[in-house]
């Protein structure tokens, strides 16, 4: 009788051992993981960002969803990540509208030069009914999901001489991301467009592989390209854009209560990745000019009149009802 009191409270210890084990366990398949893939330095603002909306979706989430974020082609190139949003293998990415563009054409035409007038022209497009439906255009054709539009910067030319005109830029080699689109403005040029992964630029033109190459002020910065080129020209050919993209196996596991907080987390951060980038395109003249580089203001008129005939010619993956729809807002 006393052996027996003696292993009851035992057994009982045991079986709470157990049970708390198997809720642990369970919370633990309960919580799913997922990976958050891009190009960008950690010290950009969109690496920033990606971050904070990794800890936001946790505690939104209640501790459903964390997220590992993994920058600076980590995870591969630019083409390797968006093949990863299909696969299942990466839940999130950011991508140029050019390289979803592979995907569903409509979606690059954010990304064709000189397609937008200035930055407002831009937040109106990201704000509009035309994005949205051609967010969905998007997500039919591939099942993943665009969830925000971040502003990327203008982009400008680096190179080694002086380039004011567009005759500078004939046979200048310079570097583009491996995406149709961003031959738009160096072929209209008469510049040799060529493609190079996004961390072996700074190297190709440290070893003159390319004479030139074309990114955001901020980008500039983080890649240090001003090291290695002695003038940026301001021909702000591209007024660009980053797409937070949610792979369609990742969406389709989500409730409805958490893909809306996914939306409301990810705009949130295209919003304020969108403010630090206007801000510092304001700011990175003076301070390029201070490290040494010539910073060499552009009369764009001259650029833009020799791409315009572009917008509906061979490389235009959008059709022309789209295209007037674009240029319309905002006017």
């Amino acid at each position: 009788m006393s052996h027996k009191r003696q292993r009851q409270p035992k057994l009982l210890r045991m079986t709470a051992v157990a049970l708390a084990a198997a809720s642990i366990s369970m919370a633990a398949s309960a919580q799913q993981s997922l990976r958050f893939a891009h190009v960008y330095e950690t010290s950009e603002p969109f690496h920033k960002w990606a971050l904070w909306a990794a800890d936001e979706i946790e505690q939104r989430t209640e501790g459903r969803y964390t997220m590992q974020v993994h920058p600076a082609s980590s995870l591969g190139k630019e083409e390797d990540i968006n093949e990863g949003l299909e696969l299942g293998t990466i839940d999130v990415i950011y991508t140029g509208t050019q390289f979803a563009g592979r995907s569903y054409g409509p979606i690059g035409i954010a990304g064709a030069a000189y397609m937008f007038r200035d930055f407002d022209h831009w937040q109106a497009y990201a704000d509009s009914d035309l994005f949205q439906e051609i967010a969905e255009g998007y997500q039919n054709a591939t099942g993943n999901v665009p969830v925000a539009l971040n502003y990327y910067g203008e982009r400008h030319v680096t190179s080694n001489k002086e380039i004011s005109v567009p005759e500078d830029m004939r046979n200048l080699r310079i570097r583009v991301p491996n995406a149709p689109l961003y031959m738009m403005f160096p072929r209209a040029v008469g510049a040799n467009p060529t493609p190079i992964a996004f961390d072996e630029v700074y190297l190709a033109l440290q070893q003159g592989v390319v004479d030139a190459q074309e990114n955001p002020l901020p980008t500039i910065r983080a890649k240090a390209f001003h090291e290695v080129q002695d003038y940026i020209n301001l021909t702000g050919h591209i007024t660009d854009s980053l797409i937070t993209i949610v792979g369609g196996p990742r969406w389709n596991q989500l409730s409805e209560e958490d893909r809306e907080i996914f939306r409301e987390v990810f705009e949130e951060a295209a919003r304020n990745n969108t403010e630090e980038i206007v801000q510092a395109e304001q700011d990175l003249v003076a301070w390029f000019e201070e490290q040494g580089t010539t910073v060499n203001q552009v009369d764009r008129t001259p650029f833009r009149e020799a791409v315009m005939p572009e917008h509906l010619g061979d490389a235009a993956t959008w059709d022309e009802e789209t295209y007037e729809r674009l240029q319309a807002i905002g006017q």
